[in-house]
């Protein structure tokens, strides 16, 4: 049999919209549509009537087309309730265009104020429970009175005694360190602080300043020596920032290293030194005695002969790794001989490098069993030869104000890299630390930017509650952003073990070398 050659013409014609079908789940969620139309038509999405820009997470796929037919979908990744109205699909080409309608329920509108109302001390539901009890009881009692005065005609016996407990939102706390006491005890108001939190019928201290949170089990050493630091041999040089404790400058101490006459050290200050102020202060002190590593900023003493009580810590000169990440960003110059403008701009390879480090610090606190609770690059310190140590002076909250969900008048909450069960129910662990460090990583690839930069506080609660997450930086390797999307996984068992997530970070920073003579 011959060979033959058939050749087919396939008019042009319009484009139809052959079906356009409600979402369905399936790995994400999905809008299938069927068109038809030659040339192949240009598609465009309408959500409630605005024209929609496609994103990573949000795009129109191609699964299957024959010579004028295209059968695909909308794709959305964990769209929340912002999604949820019309889209509209219009589908063009020269020869005319055609559209259809339909409508997405993806996710139920949330009630903010409720959230809001679980993170703020005074507006917890079984405080209100209470409350109501209480005004049923004292009605009540005061019924009986009534009772008996009527029935006896004259002054009653029996005395009624008063009591009541106020939740204050003073903020007389001194230390960020906080003990952890074992789930089958209770704290006693004396032990819970002045932010304490109903949840449930637990209450929950609520950390001014969450550095470093010790989880059960850790048990400071007996023998624990906290070196004391004279005043004579600290000479202040100039301030560098004030946070919620006191003011941290920039110093010379004298005596403090065999090897050296003086060093260049950090000193915090403690504002007021009451003296539910002064234990804190020393337990604090004691607790960094205790945390020694090369990836955490190290702790040298205190000096307490007279007020203020200050701490003394290594100095980073290259400040905290936010501003760091920021400097050394696409836009970032360093004018040289006042000549010539040179980029420094960050490479992969520095970038990974800056991460496995702090990642080496946070399995040093995961064996130590510390919690930190509030990690991000604000929070770490960056020395000469792109030394990066974790390490909180306090200073962050005035700094990096915006960073902060304000709680109850005063209590800051670090909500853009807390996971949902810290959002909500105030949890915190290893795995919520592991959380922010799938934010941190973020924060070092995209130079600095600001987790959820787009969106207000209350609007972050509703992603992260919800399900959604921080999208792939651009300059971000797949592997790094796989290693995230382990650190963001919804139920806290599921996440990435922290000693995977340096193995792995080792691992890619290693295949890569590392240049560090600018940067010196």
């Amino acid at each position: 049999v011959p060979n033959v050659t058939v050749s087919l013409f396939i008019p042009y014609f319009p484009p139809t919209i052959l079906q356009l079908y409600e979402p369905e789940r399936n790995q994400d969620w999905c809008i299938p549509f069927s068109v038809t139309g030659n040339p192949k038509p240009e598609l465009q999405w309408y959500h409630q009537g605005q024209l929609l820009e496609e994103q990573d997470y949000i795009k129109t796929q191609i699964h299957e087309s024959t010579e004028s037919e295209y059968h695909g979908c909308l794709q959305l990744n964990i769209p929340t309730h912002i999604h949820n109205g019309l889209y509209t699909l219009v589908a063009t080409n020269k020869f005319g265009e055609d559209q259809k309608n339909v409508t997405a329920h993806f996710m139920l509108i949330p009630d903010v104020e409720a959230v809001s109302a679980a993170l703020t001390p005074m507006l917890v539901f079984p405080f209100q429970v209470y409350v109501v009890v209480g005004i049923a009881g004292v009605a009540l009692t005061g019924c009986i009175l009534m009772l008996i005065f009527l029935k006896y005609g004259r002054s009653s016996k029996f005395g009624l005694k008063g009591s009541s407990s106020v939740i204050s939102n003073d903020d007389d706390s001194a230390s960020p360190l906080h003990h952890v006491s074992n789930g089958n005890n209770t704290p006693s108001s004396s032990e819970m602080g002045p932010d304490a939190v109903i949840i449930g019928m637990t209450k929950i201290p609520v950390i001014e300043n969450p550095q470093y949170f010790r989880n059960p089990g850790s048990v400071l050493k007996s023998d624990t020596f906290v070196q004391h630091i004279k005043r004579h041999n600290i000479v202040l040089k100039r301030e560098l920032g004030e946070g919620a404790f006191g003011k941290v400058f920039l110093a010379e101490c004298y005596n403090l290293s065999p090897d050296q006459e003086k060093i260049l050290v950090a000193v915090k200050t403690l504002k007021e030194a009451s003296e539910s102020g002064r234990a804190d202060f020393h337990r604090e002190a004691e607790l960094l005695t205790n945390l020694q590593h090369e990836h955490i900023v190290t702790f040298y003493g205190v000096c307490v002969e007279s007020d203020p009580l200050i701490m003394v810590f290594e100095y980073m000169k290259h400040g905290d790794l936010n501003k760091f990440l920021r400097a050394h960003g696409p836009d970032a110059v360093l004018m040289t001989d006042g000549q010539q403008s040179l980029l420094v701009e960050l490479t992969q390879s520095q970038m990974l490098h800056i991460a496995q480090q702090i990642a080496a610090g946070m399995v040093y606190l995961a064996s130590q069993h510390f919690v930190h609770r509030d990690l991000a690059t604000r929070n770490c310190l960056v020395g000469e030869n792109l030394l990066v140590k974790i390490g909180d002076f306090g200073m962050s909250r005035d700094v990096y104000s915006t960073d902060y969900y304000r709680v109850g008048g005063h209590t800051m909450l670090p909500i853009r890299w807390m996971p949902p069960e810290s959002i909500m129910y105030r949890r915190f662990t290893t795995e919520s630390d592991v959380w922010s460090l799938g934010v941190v990583l973020w924060e070092i690839f995209t130079y600095g930017k600001q987790p959820w930069y787009q969106l207000s506080n209350n609007e972050v609660i509703e992603c992260i509650t919800q399900g959604r997450v921080l999208q792939r930086p651009r300059t971000c390797p797949k592997e790094v952003y796989d290693l995230m999307l382990g650190c963001w996984q919804r139920e806290p068992y599921m996440r990435l073990n922290i000693k995977e997530i340096h193995n792995l970070l080792h691992s890619l920073a290693k295949a890569s070398p590392v240049y560090l003579d600018i940067l010196g």
